[in-house]
Formats: C-alpha cells, sequence, structure tokens
C-alpha cells in the first residue's frame, strides 16, 4: 500500500491538480466507515467478483475459519469466517493511540499465527501528508484466540543501524518468513529516510530474533529495475507476499503505482531449496505474472490460501474501480493453478460479474456471529 506521487518539473501545473485530487481521495478513504455484512446460513454454489469493497487483502486460513485482517477508521479489525467469499460482522482488536509515531495513517495490516500467537505487522506514522513518517509495528495476541487482547509489541527497527532506532528509515508492507527453521521479515522500503513521498521503493528482507525483534542488518532484496515495473511517474516495489508450493519458495509482490490502472504483480523465486534467503544472488526476478486488463484494473496487494478441503489455490487481491488515479478499490479472488516447472499460473483476472465456482469443499456449519465494529 502506498500513497505517494512524483514531481514533474516539466509539468508542475498538471502535477497541482493531480496533487489535489489525491489528498481528497485519501482523506475521503480515512474518513469512510464500514458496516460490516453477516454471514450467511447457506451460500450459493457459484459467486462473482467483486466480493466487497477495501484495499490490501489479507485473508489466512485457520483450522476451518478464514481470517481476515484490515485497517479501518484508524484502527486494526479482524472476521472469521466460514466461507472464504462471506466475511463475518467484525470486531477491533487494536485502536491507534491518540499520540505517538503509530497514531494516524494506519495501512496494510497482516496477521500471522506463530507458535502460539498471532502477531499483526501494520505501517503507520505520528501524520501524514506528506506520508515521510511511516513505519513498521507489531502486536501480539494473548493466546490463540484471534480475537484475544493484543499487546503492543513496538516498532520494528528497518533502518541500517540495529543499534540505533532514532535511525529508523520509511517501511511498509512487512510480511513474514518461515523457512529452514528460521524467520524472515520482508517489506517495502526506502534506501534512506527522505523528506518527500515521491521517493522509489525497494524489497528488503531481515532474518527475525522474534516475531517482534529483526535481527542482524536489513538486505536489499529487490529494486524497481525492469521494464515493466517502470515506466510511470514512481518506480515502486510494495505489497511482498510469500507463496510456497513443495519446497520452492515465491514473493508475489506489487510495482507500478498503486493509484493507476497499471498496478501489477512481480515475482522473486529463490533457485535452491537450500540456499540463503538473505543473499540477493539466490533469487530470480520474472514478471509480469498477474495484471489487469480491459475490465479489471491495478490487481495489486495480494495474499493466498487454501479452499476448505485443501485441494485449490486462491489469489484474493484488490483493483481499482474505475481507470481514474485514485485508490477507490475492491476486492476479488479466483483460483490459481500450477505449471509443470512448479511456478504458479494465475491466468487472466477474472471480470466482474462472471460466475465462478465455490472454492472446494464444505465447512463446518456454525451459528451466527455477534461480532461487530463498534
Amino acid at each position: 500500500m502506498k500513497f505517494s506521487h512524483q514531481h514533474w518539473k516539466r509539468n508542475k501545473m498538471h502535477l497541482k491538480i493531480y496533487t489535489t485530487f489525491c489528498l481528497l481521495v485519501i482523506f475521503t478513504s480515512c474518513a469512510k466507515s464500514e458496516n460490516l455484512p453477516a454471514e450467511a446460513d447457506s451460500v450459493k454454489t457459484t459467486f462473482s467478483n467483486p466480493v466487497w469493497d477495501g484495499a490490501d487483502p489479507w485473508m489466512v486460513k485457520q483450522d476451518d475459519d478464514y481470517i481476515y485482517c484490515f485497517s479501518i477508521n484508524n484502527g486494526i479489525a479482524v472476521s472469521s469466517s466460514k466461507f472464504m467469499t462471506k466475511r463475518d460482522k467484525a470486531e477491533y482488536i487494536w485502536k491507534a493511540p491518540a499520540s505517538g509515531w503509530n497514531s494516524n495513517c494506519i495501512w496494510a495490516p497482516e496477521i500471522h499465527f506463530i507458535d502460539g500467537h498471532w502477531y499483526v505487522y501494520y505501517a503507520a506514522g505520528v501524520s501524514g501528508p506528506p506520508f515521510i513518517h511511516q513505519r513498521t509495528g507489531v502486536l501480539r495476541s494473548a493466546n490463540d484466540n484471534v480475537y484475544s487482547e493484543y499487546q503492543d509489541m513496538g516498532m520494528l527497527n528497518t533502518g541500517d543501524d540495529p543499534d540505533d532506532i532514532a535511525k529508523n528509515i520509511w517501511a511498509i508492507d512487512m510480511t513474514v518468513l518461515e523457512h529452514k527453521g528460521k524467520l524472515y521479515a520482508i517489506w517495502s522500503g526506502w534506501l534512506k529516510q527522505m523528506d518527500t513521498d515521491a521517493t522509489p521503493q525497494h524489497l528488503y528482507i531481515q532474518e527475525m530474533e522474534n516475531p517482534y525483534t529483526l535481527k542482524g542488518k536489513r538486505v536489499l532484496l529487490s529494486s524497481p529495475e525492469e521494464s515493466w515495473e517502470t515506466g510511470g511517474p514512481l518506480n515502486l516495489n510494495e505489497g511482498p507476499e510469500v507463496l510456497k508450493h513443495d519446497d520452492q519458495v515465491f514473493i508475489v509482490y506489487s510495482c507500478r503505482e498503486s493509484w493507476l490502472k497499471e498496478y501489477r504483480q512481480g515475482m522473486l523465486q529463490i533457485k535452491k531449496p537450500d540456499a540463503d534467503p538473505l543473499h540477493p544472488e539466490s533469487w530470480i526476478k520474472t514478471g509480469p505474472i498477474f495484471e489487469g486488463n480491459d475490465s479489471v484494473y491495478g490487481v495489486g496487494h495480494v495474499s493466498f490460501v487454501k479452499s476448505p478441503d485443501d485441494s485449490e489455490d486462491w489469489i484474493i487481491y484488490h483493483s481499482k474501480k474505475t481507470t481514474e488515479p485514485g485508490w477507490d478499490r475492491d476486492v476479488r479472488m479466483q483460483p490459481f493453478y500450477w505449471n509443470a516447472d512448479g511456478t504458479p499460473d494465475f491466468g487472466e483476472a477474472v471480470r466482474a460479474g462472471k460466475a465462478l465456482k465455490r472454492p472446494s469443499g464444505r465447512s463446518r456449519n456454525r451459528t451466527k456471529s455477534n461480532r461487530s465494529i463498534k
């Protein structure tokens, strides 16, 4: 997730108009509230995209439940549903404090179950715009209940000086990779701290001492350099997400500009199962591996889940509602498959309204939840 725009020397008047438009969109989005729908007692055999409004969709399957985590009204909420395509009412698990480094601009939270606790990685800043203060924070649940109390574990040091948090550097969209008994953080950040949010973004990786503490120093993993991830007003690598298949490890990430229809997905693949993920030469980049078309615009910030019977793989993603610049987006999902060489085949982004078969398998019946945003 990134809200930014480049200053063009050749067209200052156009930029001024565009900047005004962007800020209006952002402020409208920040003020928006949701009345989330209750889960249906029964569902049809088909569904169609989009499934609901929203952006930066993060969904994870835990036993028979699909946990959905998102930011809303300067806080973070989760919902738990037996159905991928039917989001239940949600409950706040954390609200931003009235002051401090994480009091505003809550972006793109992800929730992960690690060693008996739920951990939420999110981006936040003391203020914005300009969005130059974004850092990454971590929340930890009291136990294995996703609705339990959460402790704020503080800000992660995503800078180049592990001993001085005061020299921390801009970081968003953090995810985690568990590989060969070790835990790694992967995120989108800047080469150095800047005073403008019109700054290129790169992907970094760093080993973790535990789920809320980084270890060693960050490693630059990917920069926007290929023809398919550059060419617009701002070069971005962001929204990294881990995808595993057999012994292969992939990082699917977003590139180009999040507010434009050209937003798309690239991929890093580890060359050998035993390769060190902290070495950039251990990875190979390909793309675009998933992008929009004439009816689906700006696909981005994905997550991956299995169907209820674990026989199918699904990609969850957002797309723009129109071709106009801005961040008015909705959430979509569709199955994907695997090529003979073990790489993912995401196919064509499915147009709105086209009937899709529901995910394979059936979860156990459940009573309707009374959880709701308050």
